[in-house]
């Protein structure tokens, strides 16, 4: 046996999916939840909640603020599934391990995925309270969830990043921001290993390669999405000013409260993309091919 081949494999995923797909409506829409933005879950009807630790192979969160669910539901007449909490690559896990919810996910029929996450901020218009609509990103973080033996069935091994978030549903987030006069914006976001918070002088280097926001999530499940082919948008909460610019030191407790502060406006915001998904289900199509 190959001890390259990984243990969140294409097997492994296809009975995630199987168990997820026997327990609920099928989802044709994810949603991550970041750090405390737990809330956002009333927006669903007709929820069933299922623990991470039931559903075969799926990893185990232990960050506080990550509780560790998935739930299936319906909003807005759209089939969708909320993961509240993900895992991290600090944390411990393999870097297969941590897109392995995507990748089941995306068996078990999700089209469009909606990745959310809390980040600190480093470009001027970068405030607390905030939110950033990912354009681009620079990864930083370093092994790839995508390396290793290639198996074909998640698609492409070389896959194309120029385009990785949808255009279409990041102008309906900046619609639904306006439309409740929430602040934001479409930046760049650098993707840094954690669990350490940055130093000065690595956020001056980040805005130097043109970083307009930093955190440890997101990117590498942006990067097994698209390999599979599914529209993806990503949407970071900014919870602080980076390393050296907030002239205080940084907390997670502080994340964790800008996050429940933040909640119920980025539920506004979500609410307003699932809008736009839920018109272009009823037209038959989506900005991505969603719900062909």
């Amino acid at each position: 046996m190959d001890n390259r081949l990984p243990l969140h494999g294409y097997e492994q995923a296809a009975r995630a999916a199987h168990y997820i797909r026997a327990h609920g409506p099928a989802p044709r829409v994810a949603i991550t939840l970041g750090s405390g933005l737990g809330q956002i879950l009333s927006m669903v009807e007709a929820r069933v909640e299922i623990p991470y630790r039931r559903i075969p192979h799926f990893p185990q969160t232990t960050v506080q603020g990550h509780a560790g669910a998935l739930h299936l539901g319906m909003w807005r007449g759209v089939p969708v599934a909320l993961l509240e909490g993900r895992v991290h690559g600090y944390e411990g896990y393999h870097p297969v391990a941590v897109v392995f919810p995507v990748r089941a996910l995306a068996l078990a029929g999700v089209q469009t995925f909606i990745f959310t996450c809390a980040a600190g901020g480093i470009a001027a218009k970068a405030r607390p309270g905030s939110f950033m609509v990912f354009r681009d990103h620079v990864r930083l973080e370093g092994a790839s969830p995508l390396a290793g033996v290639h198996d074909p069935r998640w698609g492409e091994r070389f896959v194309d990043m120029t385009a990785a978030y949808d255009v279409e549903l990041r102008r309906a987030a900046r619609r639904a921001a306006a439309w409740q006069h929430a602040a934001c914006f479409e930046g760049v976001y650098a993707c840094m290993p954690g669990p350490a918070y940055e130093t000065p002088a690595e956020i001056r280097a980040l805005k130097t390669l043109g970083s307009d926001a930093v955190g440890m999530s997101t990117v590498p499940e942006v990067m097994a999405a698209r390999q599979l082919g599914r529209g993806v948008l990503a949407i970071a909460m900014i919870a602080n000013r980076a390393a050296g610019l907030a002239g205080r030191p940084l907390s997670h407790a502080e994340v964790l409260r800008a996050g429940r502060a933040a909640s119920h406006r980025l539920a506004a915001l979500l609410d307003g993309v699932v809008a736009h998904l839920a018109r272009e289900q009823a037209k038959g199509k989506g900005a991505t091919d969603e719900f062909r």
